[in-house]
């Protein structure tokens, strides 16, 4: 599976929390499969996904589900111990490692080759570390949002993207509807 049939496989899953998805094509699947004002479409912040996702968890109760990239988290590492020494019970971190930098081309990631993100993930003090193939990630993430533990999914799967057009909508737009949906 590529990135998209698996959000396409999890929109249901996702619908009823808050999610930040992170930049370029995972936010451009995710709008068009499924556009909640839940979801918070980053449009320019590589590697911050993760980073906001903790900082909207830690200021609040409702499940936070922050979805990122193989090549996100490798470009802000500093996520992963922050996330250890910071835990957010209603906060999980869905990476979608498919060994590329999707949004550029497909150019491969470190965690393509010798970098398991899972055991970084371990390594930084994570406790809650599930790796999963693409096709048991619907499963995962339910058992993870049931759990109401911190925990960081890293799913294996295939390189590959749709061709999507941009977000058109407003990025103040998108700001303030997320946060009517965090208020609500």
């Amino acid at each position: 599976m590529i990135r998209s049939e698996i959000l396409r496989e999890i929109a249901p899953i996702l619908r009823p929390h808050l999610v930040v998805c992170n930049i370029g094509l995972p936010s451009q699947e995710l709008h068009s499969i499924d556009d909640q004002p839940t979801n918070f479409y980053m449009l320019g912040t590589m590697g911050l996904a993760s980073s906001i996702g903790l900082g909207v968890a830690l200021a609040q109760d409702k499940t936070v589900i922050s979805i990122d990239g193989d090549g996100s988290i490798l470009t802000n590492m500093g996520t992963l111990p922050t996330i250890a020494n910071n835990v957010a019970d209603n906060f999980i971190l869905l990476i979608v490692d498919n060994g590329s930098y999707g949004s550029t081309g497909d150019q491969p990631t470190y965690a393509g080759k010798l970098t398991s993100l899972t055991a970084v993930a371990k390594a930084c003090g994570c406790e809650n570390v599930v790796e999963c193939q693409d096709v048991d990630t619907g499963k995962v993430l339910q058992e993870a949002i049931d759990s109401k533990k911190m925990t960081i999914i890293v799913c294996k799967c295939d390189s590959g993207n749709i061709k999507l057009p941009v977000i058109t909508r407003d990025p103040v737009n998108i700001r303030d509807r997320f946060m009517e949906a965090v208020k609500a």
